[in-house]
Parts: C-alpha cells; sequence; structure tokens
C-alpha cells in the first residue's frame, strides 16, 4: 500500500473502473441520445443513469447490502438493464435466471443464490413463486415489473415503477471494487446440477474491450436485441459493449422473424446478433424479401457454427452484411475466439482466433500443449475470466488446475492460429441457442421404470442446428413408446430438453472400460434428424 488506509480509499475512489462507471461516463458524454428503445418506451443516457441510481438506492432502502444476490426472472426489457447497472451501483450481486424453465428447475438456482431481493417480470410471477416454493428459501422483497402503471400487481408484491419513483437519484457511494462478485450467471456443464460462474467488473469490462476491437463494435451501431439478456453473450457480448460505448439499444422480448424484421425497418438498425437458427429463421420467413434491411451492416452468431449454404444465402440476399462468429462460453464471459467477416467462407466453421484479452492453447491429457493440427482440450488465461464457482471450491479447483482454465471442449488448431471446434468434451448440446447438459436429461429418461440404460447426445437438425437426441435400452419384460418418453421428460424438464427423437435400441456402443461411446451415436443417428418445421 503507498499511503495509509484513507488515502488510498480516496484514490481508489477517482480511479474506479466498475460496470456502473461505463454507464456513467456515457452519460456524462451523451446525455440526450437514446440509449434504450422497449416499445413505447425510450430512455436516454442522462434517464438511464438516473433511473439506475434510484434502483440503487432503493435497494439500499430495501436493506439490500454489497454482496446480497438480487434474483432477475425476466424477458428483455428495460427495467432488466436498470436492474443491472442498479445493482452494480449498490454493490450487489445480480442473478439473472432463464425464464424458459420450469419452476423445479429455478428453485435449486434460488435456493444456491440465497436471494434478498427477488425481481420477476408479472407473467413470470408463477413460475416464481413455484420455484420458491421449490426452493426452500425465501426472499426479503418480491418486486414486480409489471406491463404498466394501470396494472395492478400480484398480492405481496411492490411493483418495479413504485421502487424507482420512491428512490433519490443522487449517486450512491461507490461500494463495488474492479474484482469483487458482480455476478452470478448459471451454466451447466456434465453435472445435472448447474454451476454459478461469478463475474466481476475486472472480467466484464476486459470481455468488452475484446468484443468491442475484434467485433467492429462503435458508439454509432443501432442494436436490436432480440435474444435473451439472460445470457451473457447478449448481454455482455453486446448490450454491455453498446452502453459503454454509448450505442443505441431496442430491446425485443423474444427473436420473433416478422417483428426482428420490421424493427430492423423501422429503427434503421445497423446490428443484430443471434445464433444461426435465427438467422435462418429470417431468411424463410415470407417477409425478409420486403422488408428494408439495407441499414444493418453488421451481423453476429454463435453458440454453433453458420452451415455453409446458410452463409452463401446470408451473403447473396444481404450483400452488405458483414458476419462474425463468436465463440466462447460463460466462464469467459463469454467471448474467446472470433472468426472476422473475411474468413467467413473460406474458412466457414472455424472458432476464429483468440481475442485481445484471452490466451488459448490446446493440450493433452498433461496439460501439454499439442501440435498443430492435432485435437486436444481448449485451454485459457485472460481477466476475462469468472473468479470461480459460488460456493464450490472443489468444482473452482478442478477447472482451473495448473493455472489455466479447462473449458471442457475439444479442438485443434491450424497453422495460421485459427481454434475448430471438434467436440464439446462436457457433452453439452446447443440446441436453437440454448445449451442442455445431456447428464440432466438421461437422470429425467432414468426415472421412468422401463429404460434400463440410456444416451443422451447431438444430432444435427435442419432449423436448431443440433437437437436433443436420445438412445435408450429397455428393461426386459417392459414396453415404452417414442411419445411416452418424451411426455415423461417434458413433465420435468424445459421444453427445449426434451428429446426430438428417442431410438429404442437393444445395446449402448461401449469401450473396454464399460463407458458409452457417443461419438459412434452420434455417427450412427446423424440422419435420423426431423425435417424443418
Amino acid at each position: 500500500m503507498l499511503f495509509d488506509q484513507a488515502l488510498s480509499a480516496t484514490v481508489s475512489t477517482a480511479r474506479a473502473d466498475t460496470i456502473g462507471e461505463h454507464l456513467r461516463r456515457t452519460a456524462a458524454r451523451h446525455p440526450n441520445k437514446p440509449a434504450l428503445i422497449d416499445g413505447e418506451t425510450t430512455l436516454s443516457f442522462a434517464e438511464f443513469d438516473r433511473f439506475a441510481n434510484r434502483f440503487a438506492n432503493a435497494l439500499t432502502d430495501a436493506g439490500v447490502k454489497p454482496g446480497d444476490r438480487v434474483v432477475l426472472l425476466s424477458r428483455n426489457c428495460w427495467q432488466f438493464a436498470v436492474t443491472a447497472y442498479g445493482a452494480a451501483r449498490a454493490g450487489a450481486i445480480l442473478v439473472p435466471l432463464n425464464f424458459v424453465l420450469t419452476p423445479s428447475e429455478i428453485g435449486p438456482l434460488i435456493a444456491a443464490s440465497s436471494p434478498t431481493m427477488l425481481i420477476v417480470q408479472s407473467a413470470l410471477v408463477p413460475t416464481a413463486e413455484a420455484a420458491l416454493a421449490h426452493s426452500g428459501v425465501g426472499a426479503d422483497t418480491l418486486v414486480e415489473i409489471t406491463s404498466d402503471l394501470a396494472t395492478a400487481p400480484t398480492c405481496g408484491w411492490i411493483p418495479f415503477e413504485e421502487l424507482l419513483a420512491t428512490a433519490t437519484d443522487v449517486e450512491p457511494p461507490a461500494t463495488l471494487g474492479p474484482d469483487d462478485p458482480l455476478r452470478i450467471m448459471f451454466t451447466s456443464g456434465t453435472e445435472s446440477r448447474p454451476k454459478g460462474a461469478v463475474h466481476s467488473s475486472r472480467s466484464l469490462s476486459s470481455e468488452y474491450l475484446s468484443a468491442v476491437v475484434e467485433g467492429g463494435m462503435s458508439g454509432d451501431d443501432v442494436e436490436l436485441h432480440a435474444l435473451p439478456l439472460y445470457h451473457c453473450a447478449q448481454l455482455d457480448c453486446f448490450l454491455g459493449p453498446d452502453i459503454m460505448l454509448g450505442a443505441t439499444s431496442i430491446l425485443l422480448p423474444a427473436p420473433e422473424p416478422t417483428t426482428v424484421l420490421r424493427m430492423i425497418a423501422e429503427h434503421r438498425v445497423t446490428k443484430f446478433f443471434a445464433p444461426p437458427t435465427v438467422w435462418i429463421s429470417l431468411l424463410r420467413s415470407p417477409d425478409f424479401d420486403t422488408a428494408d434491411l439495407s441499414s444493418l451492416k453488421k451481423g453476429y452468431y454463435g453458440a454453433a457454427a453458420m452451415p455453409v449454404e446458410v452463409l452463401h444465402e446470408l451473403q447473396q440476399r444481404l450483400p452488405g452484411l458483414q458476419l462474425w462468429n463468436f465463440y466462447g462460453q460463460t466462464e469467459l464471459a463469454p467471448v474467446a475466439t472470433i472468426l472476422p467477416p473475411h474468413e467467413q467462407l473460406s474458412h466457414a466453421g472455424s472458432a476464429g482466433r483468440p481475442v485481445l484479452h484471452v490466451e488459448t492453447r490446446v493440450v493433452d491429457e498433461a496439460g501439454n500443449s499439442v501440435p498443430v493440427g492435432e485435437v486436444g482440450e481448449i485451454v485459457h488465461r485472460s481477466p476475462q475470466l469468472a473468479l470461480g464457482y459460488w460456493n464450490a471450491p472443489e468444482q473452482t479447483a478442478e477447472a482451473f488446475r495448473g493455472g489455466w482454465f479447462h473449458s471442457g471442449d475439444l479442438g485443434v488448431f491450424d497453422e495460421d492460429g485459427r481454434l475448430r471446434i471438434v467436440d464439446r468434451n462436457k457433452d453439452m448440446i446447443n440446441t436453437g441457442g440454448e445449451n442442455v447438459a445431456s447428464r440432466e436429461v438421461e437422470e429425467a429418461l432414468y426415472e421412468h421404470a422401463a429404460i434400463a440404460e440410456c444416451a443422451v447426445f447431438a444430432t444435427p437438425h435442419p432449423k436448431w442446428v443440433e437437437t436433443v437426441t436420445a438412445a435408450v435400452v429397455l428393461v426386459a419384460g417392459t414396453s415404452a413408446t417414442q411419445e411416452e418418453l418424451r411426455a415423461h421428460t417434458r413433465e420435468r424438464l424445459a421444453a427445449f430438453k426434451v428429446p426430438t427423437i428417442v431410438h429404442i435400441v437393444e445395446i449402448l456402443p461401449k469401450n473396454p472400460s464399460g463407458k458409452i461411446l457417443k461419438r459412434e451415436l452420434r455417427e450412427q443417428f446423424a440422419q435420423a434428424a426431423p425435417t424443418p418445421f
């Protein structure tokens, strides 16, 4: 320490560089510029900044202390953004949850985070109340995001607008350091219980700069955010950098093709991110050829490789559009590598090169780098990395062993340093941009009395790119149909996790040690995917 404690604290305040400061600086530069457009509501950066102050002070008034968790269950809306930045200014840890999950899936996430406050959009309040019952814990304050001021809140819930209206917009004192926990983002791996990746302002700020520099972003962008903000891809690859740069963000609750195309034309949108499945849905929309998409100059995709045929079609039908492929994972906040526009066709399927703040290797089981062209596990070092997993020291130690973050993904480098993803060591399935842990689906199937053995894996799908597929062996003397087994899992899991196809087989392929060979199953059933919806 260069100075005494009091002087060091004063200097630290002057040097503050947390997520809350991003918004404050932008509001000072562009106070009247539109920051958020959500339906009929438009917030300038100055208004957004004041609302973030109000929300931070409202948290303090409600007894939320630095380090307390605030759970958020909501579709995209201006209140989501205000909550994210206001919580950061109060020093609270934001926990955005996937609104597609069932109450029995959300309950354990609430229990793990032990929130002081729960903020929920009106339509999701029944889900949240059922999830609270499943969780076995409570929250001191329940806040409801209503559709308008005239909507009566649910009994026991405080309207979000009332929370803002009763708080002051005076700038709250800085309570968050650059490496203090700021966010818990739950991510699924091979384990049935999701892990909470804990991020700080330093990890997010580092990632924002990587995304801006490598992704060709600027303050002149007008971006449409249609993918859910509970995903770190939309929240931290795009909304966070937009706010830092002073770009305008249009928020949509869902990527419905007709609405997306209309909003691009209406707001002269220049920038849009979506997984390949959504880009495909736009191309197949009857409104595509009549919509004025001339303003759209920057397109981004991730979660899966874009089919080459679709890349060609996008190039032909949107010749003014540049495309970037973002690869990464939640623990990296999330971007790790980017394939730039000029390499989209020449290196289709590649994940590109490591971004500004990421160092990436491909290693063998002993942690040694493998030669170019050889498959190994992808590992990273980066200030973008999470602080670890929430209340999970053993899982953190395993993931960060040897001073590198072990992604669990298998990849290979080419001679020019581009990374290609070969497989998911964690058996993760990415269907339509949603991650599904195969083991979680397997455990649901095993609850059926007729299941002797099962394996869940990804197979190609013409619309979703990957789809959840299961192969099952039935107990001798029992019977079960594909639809019966799908209905069984549908009762236990979110819809996107339910197997599209269940193959009933006599035996599952295994290696000499008894491990099921999912690679063989993927190859065997690769051609059995359904036709597009």
